[in-house]
């Protein structure tokens, strides 16, 4: 398994109030859609979100968040969530409402 279980098990409970959630299985691990769009996914090393690039800074100003750079370049808008930052409820769900105050305005695919 290319992915941390127990991380995808507490983003998957952070996430069953939304309404428009699906899963896909890519980049090795399980992203998560809203409406389609990705909005946040379990990796090896932790989890991604889809913040945005105006709300990348307010991201990265969390404790153990990093930008996002899956091939060695940095991907604009996502970052990275070490497995410690998962751990602490507020850092994981400030990051989820980013994400989904910005996935949010995207259209449904």
């Amino acid at each position: 398994m290319a992915y941390d279980p127990e991380i995808y098990e507490t983003l998957a409970r952070d996430l069953t109030a939304l309404p428009g959630i699906g899963e896909k299985k890519m980049f090795g691990g399980i992203a998560f859609m809203l409406n389609g769009n990705m909005l946040c996914g379990v990796h090896k090393g932790g989890a991604m979100y889809r913040v945005g690039k105006d709300h990348e800074a307010k991201a990265l100003a969390l404790d153990g968040v990093d930008p996002m750079s899956f091939t060695g370049r940095r991907m604009g808008g996502f970052v990275d969530a070490a497995p410690d930052a998962l751990e602490n409820e507020t850092t994981r769900l400030a990051l989820l409402s980013l994400a989904t105050s910005f996935v949010g305005t995207l259209p449904a695919k």
